[in-house]
């Protein structure tokens, strides 16, 4: 470990673009801080964010820790933790966090922790992984440090625990994921970084089409019949496959299926998480869409309704309960129309919405669509 000059620590957050690189942003800018304070002794950090995607085309731990070795070398820094939003495999774990204290290096996988509070457990995760190899500087021990050492981080973000090293590895502490609480953990973290909520401006032609089909239906005497014979269970049904339909179009549409070439069941496992992710992401945006849409046709059929010849038609006073019965059901035919008009977005437009930029990069290089991602 290379001596910080001046008193002064030099940390490098090493970020793949989008998500993590926001992320480091982030963290830069109250990390100095926070170090400076619960390190004592005068010591003082300075945080810069680098934005790379060091991850690119690979997903293997031992490749991405020689690009992080050889990224430090050369360089001023004294720290270098780098930020991932890939869900990373080690041993059959889940990765949470590789710390190699020799070389002053950290990798951490974002989606391990979690989809909730992620900033906050981000930079507690951070904090903890800087003062770990600042303090094996400090006191320039040659002893892989113990398990205790990130024992604030691993007691707060539960159920991390300490996981398995390989000989030739360059990693002397690592910390994992696993079981079904594991799974869920970096799920949440994967559609966090995915940031479902970019779905609903990057279907404007989907949306367009379901509004469209939503004011005709709110008008038709037929739909005003057969939302009046409709009971709730069958209402939730519809909304059901309005939404499954919906989801299933994008996805076949825009070819967000992952597919692994690899027979391995460490693979297929991968493949399932991803494609998890793009479903409860892309339902997440679409079941926006669909509460938007019930809004949007509760008001237009609170303008153009007229209670005298919904009646007439209907045999049934308009009330509260016909307003919503109406909007709710429209809401589901809107949708399946919907569907046919996301048709007419590009590829690219979903994929922005279903995917971080990472994600977009690593599926370009592995089908040949580009020579190398940019920087």
């Amino acid at each position: 470990m290379r001596e910080s000059s001046q008193g002064v620590t030099v940390v490098a957050l090493l970020a793949d673009p989008d998500a993590p690189t926001e992320i480091a942003q982030h963290l830069a800018r109250v990390l100095p801080a926070r170090l400076a304070d619960k390190s004592g002794q005068g010591r003082r950090f300075d945080v810069e964010v680098v934005s790379e995607p060091f991850t690119a085309g690979t997903e293997d731990l031992s490749t991405l820790t020689r690009r992080i070795v050889d990224r430090l070398g050369g360089e001023r820094w004294d720290i270098l933790v780098a930020l991932t939003d890939l869900p990373l495999h080690s041993h059959g774990y889940k990765l949470v966090v590789d710390l190699s204290h020799e070389h002053g290096l950290a990798l951490l996988s974002l989606p391990s922790l979690g989809g909730l509070r992620f900033r906050s457990r981000a930079l507690r995760a951070v904090e903890e992984i800087v003062l770990s190899l600042a303090s094996q500087q400090a006191t320039g021990a040659g002893e892989a440090p113990q398990h205790q050492s990130l024992g604030r981080f691993v007691s707060r973000l539960a159920p991390i625990r300490p996981g398995p090293i390989g000989e030739e590895e360059t990693a002397d502490l690592r910390y994992v994921v696993s079981g079904p609480g594991g799974y869920l953990r970096v799920l949440g973290g994967m559609v966090r970084a995915n940031q479902p909520w970019r779905l609903v401006p990057g279907l404007s032609k989907a949306l367009a089409a379901a509004l469209a089909t939503g004011a005709v239906a709110t008008v038709n005497s037929t739909i005003w019949n057969l939302s009046e014979t409709l009971s709730t269970p069958r209402l939730v049904i519809a909304t059901v496959g309005s939404v499954a339909l919906m989801i299933g179009w994008l996805i076949v549409d825009a070819q967000l299926w992952h597919r692994s070439e690899e027979a391995s069941p460490e693979a297929r496992k991968r493949a399932a998480l991803y494609n998890a992710s793009t479903v409860v992401t892309v339902g997440i945006g679409v079941l926006v869409c669909y509460a938007g849409l019930i809004v949007i046709n509760l008001v237009w059929a609170l303008f153009i309704l007229n209670g005298q010849v919904f009646a007439s038609t209907t045999r049934t006073p308009l009330h509260a309960k016909e307003y919503w019965t109406l909007s709710w059901f429209v809401a589901s035919v809107a949708t399946v129309g919907g569907a046919l008009g996301s048709s007419l977005e590009s590829d690219e437009a979903i994929r922005a919405a279903a995917y971080s930029k990472r994600e977009q990069d690593r599926l370009r290089m592995l089908e040949g669509d580009d020579d190398q991602p940019a920087t």
